[in-house]
């Protein structure tokens, strides 16, 4: 992998975390209202669920293969 590919993953993954992270807060806002929207709150996880997904996938592509 070259240093600008390795350089392009890691801004996106810098970017995605802080995304999964502000949905987090918002869902713990929306949860903590008394009468939440469980709809909205619905989608926001499955929502927070996939970036985790996408997350995991870079991670993977900076963690090096090794043979054994």
């Amino acid at each position: 992998m070259e240093i600008s590919e390795e350089r392009e993953i890691r801004e996106k993954l810098a970017i995605m975390t802080q995304e999964h992270r502000d949905m987090d807060e918002a869902i713990n806002a929306l949860d903590g209202q008394v009468h939440p929207d469980n709809l909205q709150l619905q989608r926001l996880k499955k929502q927070k669920l996939h970036l985790k997904d996408l997350i995991l996938q870079l991670e993977g592509k900076l963690t090096p293969d090794i043979i054994a």
